[in-house]
Parts: structure tokens; C-alpha cells; sequence
């Protein structure tokens, strides 16, 4: 699909990842010019003053849900993309829990179609592994990979692929293109339907069904097993626990192709938020205690966990404002997750922002195949970039939020960087 040719635009002043100030051009969708250059010749160009702002390649989402079709009243693709936009991300990858199940080449390309109209962010459809999501019958995987979509991940989130066979057969199909499988780690023997809390002594002073972090690891262990075996690519979604870090050290040293992603919330919150049972942090898989938050930061500083991604999960009131064991599970993200990981990794730990650009754009970018994002801030690169103030406090109002929904669990907490401008292809899509 082409795109409108935009006027240029300078960006001045602006920090670069590594830490060296540059001004760059942006024409024609590209980035044209960079330093003294920058500036040359170009007096119809409009001005974007980024005197101590970062700027860091636009951001990639691996894990958003954006809930239409179907769920029209918690969220649509263009709030979710001007949420998107927002918090800094140029790409996201819409997950394929919706009604109906994208789980069909024509599915696929109507959230596709949808992303393009929106137009603030490319939103690239993930597909469903199994027909309905029902875990038994695979998904018309070649047909999604062959559609105008051009799906390349494939994921069940919100339900696990239990059946060792079918998650091999997933494995074998996608290897002929270069697809890879993204597991919601959750045995459902040993964390059925009800659980919604970590298994402990909380959940059983709280009265809450327990979702033991073993129940997470043992499907890790089988899925990279697996894919060793067929030599195919395997993602972990939202890692939450020590144990899967430990795991997913041992398969990464044994060069077995896995990859892995952790939730900003899981780097951030623990379980002692649910003492009042705010459904509010009701996530899937939950919060565990703070030994594992530290060892999930760790896994990430050590490149054990590959990228951060948002599991961005919208919900109408009706469906949040219950008892906790009965309300829906998510929490929102697109906004708020570089705020997130630069409180938690920059300000508070070992990261630099060239550390948060491969943890955000490049290495996301990279295992979606998605080539236009992730790339260096370098003359002739899609001009995709976001533009971060990092010593900016911020407290964060729900109210305020571009999404439909308001399942905020960082209302009220002042965290550390914002987001300043975001730049799709040229194009300023937000600017605050």
C-alpha cells in the first residue's frame, strides 16, 4: 500500500541512543540527512525542537489486543492505535483472541485493512494457532503467511496449545516460511479457568484460586524441547516467573530457538497489590512476588528475556467491576510502557536507551519480520521514531488515556520518562 509523501520535517537537537546529540531530516518517509547536513537547503521543512529529548527508532508491540472485531465497547483498532501512537510505538501486533477468532487469510486482512485506516500505527495481524482457539485443529496458518496480511506470528493467547502434538505440528507447519509460535504458558491440569492468583500464602489468606508458577514452566520446558526437535522458532508470552527465566537460560545455551517476552506490569508490580482486590490487577498469567519481578529484570538486563512487550488488554467497566475471582482478566499498556521500563530499567537499573531501543523496537521488529521498524536512525532508514523526555515525572491520570477503557493499573503512580512525539514514516502521529 502507498503512502502520502509528507513534508519535511527537522527534528533539532535531539539525543541519540548512544548518548551523542544529531539533528535529522526526515523526507520522504526516510531519514535524508543527519548532523550539519541536516539542516542544509531545507527552509520548507517544519521544526521539531528536541533539545533534551531521546529519540530512539518508533517502537514495536509484539502482544497488543485491540479487541475488534467484536469487542467494539472495550476498544477498537483506532483507539488502540492512537493509544499506540501515544506511548511511543510505530508497530503492534494485534492478537488473534477476537470475535471471530482471526484465524482465517480473510480475518486477517480485514485487521489488517482496519490498522491502514486508522493510519497511526501499522498493525499487523498475529493469527490464531488453532481453529476458534479451541486447541485441537490448526489454523490456516500458509493461507494467513500467503494473505495480503502476510501473518508470520501465530498465537492462542489467552489459551494455552496444551496438546504436545498440536504444538508440534504448529512448529513444522511455520518453519516452511520462517514462522514462529507464540505460547500462552499456562498448563491447564495445574492452572485451570479459575485461577487468577499467585499460589501462595496470599492466595490462600485471600481466598483466591492459585495459579502456581510451575503450571507456567513446565509448558516452557516442553515448548522449547519441542522446538529443538523440530528446529522450528518458539516465543514465550508474558514470562511472569523465575523458574521460566532459569528455563529459558538453559534452552538459549543450548542454542534452541526461543524467544521471549516480559510485560511492563510484571517488571513493575507485585502480588502484594491484590491485598484489597482491586480487579483492576487481575492479569493472566498474575503478579507474582518480588523475587520474581527482580529475576525477570534480571533475565531481560542479561538478554535472557528478548523483548518487553505490553499485553495491552482493554475491558469495558462491566466486564472489570466484579469480585476479583469473577472479573475479566488484563490491564492496559500501550501508554505507559516506556515509562514503565525506564523506571524500572533505566532510572532504577543497568539499562541504557540503546538497550531500551533493542528491547522495544529492534529485537521485536526483528522476530516479527517486520523490516520497515527497528532500524538504526541512519540515512535512508524508515523515518519511525519516537522522541522521549527522560528525566520528565509523570503521574498517570486513567482519565486521560486514548484507549476506550479505563483497567489502568498505574493510575495515580508517578513514573519516570514520556513520551514527547512519535514519528511513522515521516509523519508526526502524536505530539504532547
Amino acid at each position: 500500500m502507498s503512502h502520502p509523501v509528507p513534508p519535511p520535517l527537522l527534528v533539532r537537537g535531539a539525543t541519540l541512543p548512544d548518548g551523542t546529540r544529531a539533528d535529522l531530516l526526515l523526507a520522504d518517509g526516510r531519514v535524508a540527512a543527519l548532523d550539519a547536513t541536516a539542516d542544509a537547503g531545507r527552509d520548507d521543512a517544519e521544526v521539531l525542537d528536541a533539545e533534551g529529548l531521546v529519540v530512539l527508532p518508533g517502537l514495536v508491540d509484539l502482544h497488543t489486543h485491540l479487541r475488534e472485531p467484536g469487542r467494539e465497547d472495550a476498544e477498537t483498532v483506532a483507539t488502540g492505535s492512537a493509544a499506540a501512537a501515544a506511548g511511543g510505538f510505530t508497530a503492534v501486533l494485534a492478537m488473534a483472541n477476537t470475535s471471530p477468532v482471526t484465524d482465517t487469510a480473510e480475518a486477517a486482512e480485514r485487521v489488517l485493512d482496519l490498522g491502514r485506516a486508522a493510519g497511526l500505527v501499522d498493525v499487523q495481524p498475529v493469527g490464531a494457532i488453532t481453529r476458534g482457539l479451541e486447541g485441537h485443529e490448526l489454523a490456516e496458518l500458509g493461507l494467513m503467511h500467503r494473505s495480503r496480511a502476510g501473518v508470520t506470528v501465530f498465537s492462542d493467547d489467552g489459551r494455552c496449545v496444551a496438546d504436545a502434538r498440536v504444538m508440534r505440528r504448529a512448529l513444522e507447519y511455520v518453519k516452511a516460511f520462517g514462522g514462529v509460535v507464540a505460547q500462552h504458558a499456562q498448563d491447564p491440569d495445574l492452572a485451570g479457568p479459575s485461577a487468577c492468583c499467585h499460589e501462595g500464602e496470599l492466595s490462600g489468606r485471600l481466598g483466591l484460586p492459585g495459579w502456581p508458577g510451575v503450571a507456567e514452566e513446565t509448558i516452557v520446558a516442553r515448548d522449547v524441547m519441542l522446538a529443538r526437535h523440530t528446529g522450528s522458532r518458539v516465543h514465550v508470552c508474558h514470562v511472569s516467573s523465575a523458574g521460566t527465566v532459569e528455563v529459558l537460560r538453559w534452552a538459549k545455551a543450548q542454542g534452541i530457538e526461543v524467544t521471549a517476552e516480559v510485560t511492563p506490569h510484571h517488571l513493575l508490580l507485585t502480588t502484594d497489590e491484590l491485598v484489597g482486590y482491586d480487579p483492576t490487577y487481575k492479569v493472566n498469567p498474575p503478579l507474582r512476588p518480588s523475587e520474581d519481578v527482580l529475576a525477570l529484570r534480571a533475565g531481560l538486563a542479561d538478554g535472557t528475556i528478548d523483548v518487553v512487550a505490553t499485553d495491552h488488554a482493554p475491558h469495558a467497566r462491566h466486564d472489570k467491576e466484579h469480585a476479583f475471582a469473577d472479573a475479566a482478566f488484563g490491564m492496559l499498556g500501550l501508554e505507559t510502557a516506556l515509562a514503565v521500563v525506564a523506571t524500572t530499567m533505566v532510572a532504577e537499573g543497568p539499562f541504557g536507551w540503546d538497550d531500551v531501543a533493542r528491547v522495544m523496537s529492534t529485537t521485536p521488529a526483528r522476530i516479527a519480520g517486520l523490516g520497515g521498524h527497528g532500524r538504526p536512525l541512519a540515512v535512508g532508514e524508515p523515518a519511525n521514531l519516537v522522541l522521549v523526555d527522560p528525566t520528565a515525572r509523570v503521574t498517570v491520570d486513567r482519565d486521560a488515556s486514548r484507549s476506550m477503557s479505563r483497567n489502568n493499573p498505574w493510575h495515580g503512580r508517578t513514573l519516570t520518562g514520556a513520551v514527547r512525539a512519535t514519528v511513522l514514516r515521516g509523519v508526526v502521529t502524536h505530539r504532547a
